[in-house]
């Protein structure tokens, strides 16, 4: 986690232009793959509790992508 956080300070000081936030939301996702896994043990919980876990992360992208869509729609 120490190291991927490095990776993202010294990412904010590149002139990476366009390419600079998905990069740094790859890493971002990394980060947070490690937080679930390890942090919170649900590589050692049962199928339902994996189930409820992704449950939640497809409801956070419905309701980013409602607001993303409600963005881009305003005139």
């Amino acid at each position: 986690m120490l190291v991927l956080l490095a990776l993202t300070v010294a990412l904010a000081s590149l002139p990476l232009g366009a390419f600079k936030a998905p990069i740094a939301l790859g890493i971002s996702a990394i980060k947070t793959t490690i937080g679930a896994a390890f942090f919170m043990e649900l590589r050692h919980r049962g199928s339902e509790t994996l189930i409820f876990a992704f449950a939640g992360l497809f409801w956070l992208a419905i309701l980013l992508w409602l607001g993303l869509m409600d963005f881009l729609t305003r005139g």
